[in-house]
């Protein structure tokens, strides 16, 4: 059974089909690529994949359950988790406290225990610290911990929300252009990143981004898209040779 599965998911604004028809199956502990030029679709897409929109057409189940018309956050706890392609960190709060926030549902203390601080709280809280700080550490960002997330460098940024993005323990990590604004360094130490957080959290990854090195170094089956639709789809080689892709991406 796939972990993910979108079947004909077709989404219509007014009078246009931004998304038409599309397909996608995610196996456990895959880690696929979702590809196109500006404008083809995928971030639509990752907002269907997620609750954001609702499609007009067609059918998601995550774990083998309708995810159709579910609140986000359902979506969240039944297992899939994302980032976005403009940074939306809770700027005004401490990079622990950004990462502490995905890892609520986890937090067994009720009302009346938070308001006293009882002994509850406080083992509960010091779990969720200590939780948190792993993830951080994981980044290389244990040295942040404290640091307001809109003091952090932009590159900090970008690990600090994947990091949040796994506190609430997916099986779909869902990454929106992970790599936008890095410089090569930190586009290499990013590759690593996420191999390793695969590994480490036996988790499946689909990925949205434009650096093709990252694409291809990393994804081990790629999905193009182009108007909405899907136009492709296999392996890294058959990818970069395709001929509907090289004229989508280059024109005729």
């Amino acid at each position: 059974m796939s972990v993910l599965s979108a079947k004909n998911i077709t989404i219509q604004f007014g009078g246009l089909t931004a998304v038409d028809q599309f397909n996608l199956n995610l196996e456990r502990h895959e880690l696929v690529g979702l590809i196109g030029p500006n404008g083809a679709g995928k971030t639509t897409i990752f907002n269907m994949l997620t609750g954001v929109y609702v499609p007009t057409k067609g059918e998601i189940t995550l774990n083998g359950e309708s995810i159709i018309k579910k609140s986000t956050h359902e979506i969240v706890k039944l297992g899939a988790s994302r980032t976005f392609q403009n940074i939306r960190l809770f700027k005004d709060l401490t990079a622990i406290e950004n990462v502490k926030i995905a890892y609520h549902n986890f937090i067994d203390y009720n009302l009346i225990q938070g308001m006293f601080r009882t002994k509850k709280f406080w083992t509960e809280e010091k779990k969720a610290q200590d939780k948190c700080m792993k993830l951080l550490d994981i980044f290389n960002m244990g040295g942040y911990a404290n640091t307001l997330a809109k003091n952090l460098p932009y590159g900090q940024q970008r690990r600090l929300e994947i990091a949040r993005a796994l506190a609430s323990e997916p099986k779909v990590l869902m990454l929106d252009e992970p790599a936008a604004g890095m410089n090569p360094n930190e586009t290499a130490e990013l590759m690593e990143t996420i191999h390793f957080i695969r590994e480490k959290f036996d988790i499946t990854i689909l990925l949205i981004e434009h650096d093709m090195k990252l694409v291809m170094g990393i994804c081990e089956r790629i999905v193009v898209v182009d108007y909405g639709k899907t136009i492709a789809e296999g392996t890294p080689d058959k990818i970069k040779n395709n001929p509907e892709v090289i004229r989508a991406y280059l024109g005729d």
